[in-house]
């Protein structure tokens, strides 16, 4: 049913030097830490095919984490077996972890966030770039039919009217069954896999980060370190969804029923979690810091993405499983479509709020052109970005 899953060979080291480098330039969330990914392990190494790449994104829909966080770990797994999937996972996490971690303690010292975050506005249309080249070459391979095609259309079409994510994502994957059953009646020995509930890979936007951001006050004299860690063990275990549900839960948590944090705080904590480079959970890093100190970080950061490695140990394994499977994997192809519909909703969200003068339009276009005609490293193009945004007063 399909081709070679993996075509070339990769090493911890490679592992560990790719991740690291993407957690470092991974500026725009979870839609572009994906982009960046299949331009570096489909395109560029050659260590996954295309619908292999695809199968992996669609399965991290149907685990709770951190999407694109839990795609790293999918493709260390493959990569390199348990080793690989711990150093793919730790060396994507632990540069934004660090980066936080650098934000919060300027935060708690000084009451405001480092001057250096003006530069974002030159690397946000870049990285609308990168991720526009990224979907169209996954829908070469995800629209592999027209009823695909259709569900992807329909995909973008509920999302932006207000449909719920997870409900798009579910009716993908049904109706991409339906319609293989119409075709084709089933085979005795076709069996259907059994997923969980479905996630998300998007980020509508950020919080502002308006004036004067509040100072770390008003926090408890003691936090226990365990009671950190089993709060965000828990987040991490059951969250679905966008940076907007991670807000709830830790608002519910943090704000409302422990009373650690004001509003403020959690805001700002949510805010630095989006606009610094590597996952959106590494909010968990911030919180932890202000709380607790460096112990705090640690132990709210391993706690919030513990559960990912979890998940994907157990479900990763299954994958190439369901894809031997006609009805399962006609249901993988339909998460793919409505996942590849979820990321062009996303990009256009992003998008609007990321180009918003000529300049930035010039930024995008020419970083678009460049990746089409050139093929130049995502990460040149980052750092030319984060440059631009300096020069032009962006």
């Amino acid at each position: 049913m399909t081709e070679e899953r993996v075509r070339q060979h990769a090493s911890l080291g490679d592992l560990a030097r790719l991740f690291l480098t993407l957690g470092t330039i991974g500026f725009g969330g979870p839609a572009a830490h994906i982009a960046l990914m299949e331009d570096e392990v489909v395109r560029r190494r050659g260590w996954l095919t295309r619908e292999a790449f695809l199968d992996y994104l669609g399965a991290t829909n149907l685990i709770p984490g951190p999407n694109s966080t839990e795609l790293a770990i999918e493709i260390g797994r493959d990569r390199a077996g348990w080793p690989g999937l711990v150093v793919a996972g730790v060396a994507f996490i632990v540069p934004a972890a660090v980066i936080v971690g650098i934000t919060a303690w300027a935060y708690v010292r000084f009451g405001n966030l480092p001057a250096a975050l003006a530069l974002f506005a030159g690397v946000k249309p870049v990285i609308i770039a990168i991720v526009v080249q990224a979907l169209w070459r996954l829908a070469r391979t995800a629209v592999k039919t027209r009823w695909l095609g259709v569900l992807t259309v329909a995909a973008i079409a509920a999302v932006a009217a207000g449909v719920h994510e997870l409900v798009a994502l579910v009716a993908g994957g049904a109706l991409s069954v339906l319609g293989g059953v119409v075709a084709r009646p089933r085979d005795a020995g076709d069996q259907l896999g059994i997923g969980m509930p479905f996630g998300v890979p998007v980020l509508p936007g950020a919080p502002p980060l308006a004036g004067a951001l509040g100072v770390a006050t008003g926090v408890p004299a003691a936090v226990s370190l365990w009671s950190l860690f089993a709060i965000f063990l828990k987040i991490g275990s059951v969250l679905f969804g966008s940076g907007y549900v991670l807000l709830a839960f830790l608002r519910a948590d943090l704000v409302e029923r422990l009373g650690w944090l004001t509003e403020r705080q959690l805001l700002d904590a949510v805010a630095v979690g989006q606009v610094t480079p590597g996952p959106v959970f590494t909010t968990a890093t911030f919180i932890g810091y202000v709380l607790g100190g460096i112990p705090g970080a640690v132990v709210a950061t391993v706690g919030i993405f513990l559960p990912a490695f979890v998940f994907v140990a157990v479900s990763g394994p299954l994958i190439p499983r369901l894809r031997r499977s006609r009805l399962a994997g006609a249901a993988l192809d339909g998460i793919n479509a409505a996942s590849l519909g979820l990321m062009t909703v996303v990009t256009w969200q992003l998008g609007r709020a990321s180009i918003v003068s000529v300049s930035s339009g010039v930024v995008a276009v020419t970083a678009g052109a460049l990746l089409a005609t050139r093929r130049v490293n995502a990460a040149w193009l980052v750092i030319g970005g984060a440059l631009a945004g300096i020069a032009l007063g962006m």
